[in-house]
């Protein structure tokens, strides 16, 4: 019991001295409140692209006001709104179009029939569609007032005439909002686990080109300190991501561009449980990678391969969700290590993640974890107190 005292102790010594230097320096400070900064205003201008992209504003000449009126009616029908400026003459509703104002104007046809649907550049499809409806029906209601027909029982017989409809698998309204939160975690893990992974790699190199490891290694086992500086680092980066995952979540929700508030802080916590697989998983071996090295100068190159990893993985990840989150190939690759961290929190976003799925892909990267931090504390073991020359990976390895 005295021996595990002392190790955690040393293991906590090492991580709280980690945590303190690095979130009390000025580029973490800063780093953190830019990245705040821009996920604001990244979220305000999705609401304002939202908000133009559903709205569409026609501008109308009296002649056409009860067309207009209809077309307003019928456009929640595809989830749009139509919004009417009214205007005195053609004149003036080309006016709006060239300057911005309007989409479309909206005017009596050729020779005072129908209708005429004049756009800038070009006219919206779906613009185009409802006014074509509009007036359809509007024709339709003429010729049945001609032939005698009571237009009021002839809609109810129209409004009946619908095809049943229905679906093998239950439909998800939130589906698309899923697919955007399972993306945002996985560029967020993605992020936590490079800006982890490169400041392990960095320290390790600080202090070994300083010798103030060996300082340490006088008092601490090796793995104490690797253990120790993953953690104390590991932190910082939960610390920061749990401010940008919580300001995101709060600005989305507060301006409507996230209704899911709920499943988005489920899967939070679901992204913070797989963050800690990865960081035991990724960094381990940064810190291991960075050993090899004696020189600031040699650490991108010697951790370029973990770090392209990382990148392949993410950047797999995301195509692949996009283009189908249901595929066998999307499955298959969330349950292996270099993938999962990223990936499985990704699809239990969207909810296409089953529960021996979940279970399998963690069991794996336990195993993984357990595997790697092994050999990587090995190796850091046998570099960390080697200096000048890179220590090549191949000797490293023989010496353990």
């Amino acid at each position: 019991m005295t021996t595990n005292f002392r190790t955690s102790r040393a293991v906590w010594l090492v991580a709280r001295r980690e945590f303190v230097t690095r979130v009390r320096t000025k580029a973490f400070v800063i780093g953190t409140v830019v990245v705040l900064v821009a996920i604001a205003g990244y979220v305000l201008f999705l609401r304002f692209v939202v908000d133009q992209q559903s709205t569409t504003t026609l501008a109308a000449t009296p002649e056409v006001a009860a067309v207009a009126t209809a077309v307003q009616s019928s456009a929640g029908a595809i989830d749009r709104t139509v919004e009417v400026a009214p205007v005195p003459d053609v004149a003036a509703g080309e006016r709006l179009v060239r300057d911005g104002d309007a989409d479309a104007l909206l005017t009596a046809g050729t020779g005072g029939d129908g209708a005429r649907l004049v756009g800038k550049e070009e006219v919206p499809d779906d613009l185009r569609g409802l006014v074509d409806a509009a007036l359809r029906a509007q024709a339709l209601d003429q010729q049945l007032v001609r032939a005698g027909a009571d237009l009021a029982t002839v809609r109810a017989a129209v409004e009946q005439a619908r095809a049943e409809t229905g679906t093998l698998e239950r439909s998800d309204p939130q589906r698309a909002q899923r697919l955007v939160l399972g993306i945002a975690i996985a560029a967020l893990l993605y992020g936590s686990l490079v800006f982890v992974g490169q400041a392990v790699a960095q320290g390790v190199v600080e202090e070994k080109a300083s010798r103030v490891v060996e300082l340490l290694l006088s008092t601490l086992r090796p793995w104490h300190l690797l253990l120790g500086k993953v953690l104390g680092l590991g932190a910082v980066g939960l610390l920061q991501m749990l401010i940008i995952a919580g300001t995101g979540l709060a600005v989305s929700t507060g301006f409507g561009v996230l209704g899911i508030g709920g499943v988005a802080l489920g899967t939070l916590a679901v992204g913070l449980g797989w963050y800690l697989i990865g960081i035991l998983l990724y960094a381990t071996v940064y810190a291991a990678v960075g050993s090899l090295v004696s020189r600031q100068e040699e650490v991108n190159s010697v951790i370029a391969p973990l770090t392209m990893t990382i990148v392949l993985a993410f950047v797999v990840s995301i195509n692949l969700m996009l283009a189908n989150p249901d595929s066998t190939l999307v499955a298959t690759l969330s349950l292996l290590p270099p993938f999962a961290p990223i990936l499985m929190p990704a699809r239990i976003a969207i909810g296409t993640a089953p529960l021996w799925q979940v279970g399998a892909s963690v069991v794996l990267a336990v195993l993984a974890v357990v595997g790697l931090t092994w050999l990587a504390g090995r190796i850091y073991g046998t570099a960390v107190l080697r200096t000048g020359a890179r220590v090549k990976l191949r000797d490293a390895l023989r010496a353990t």
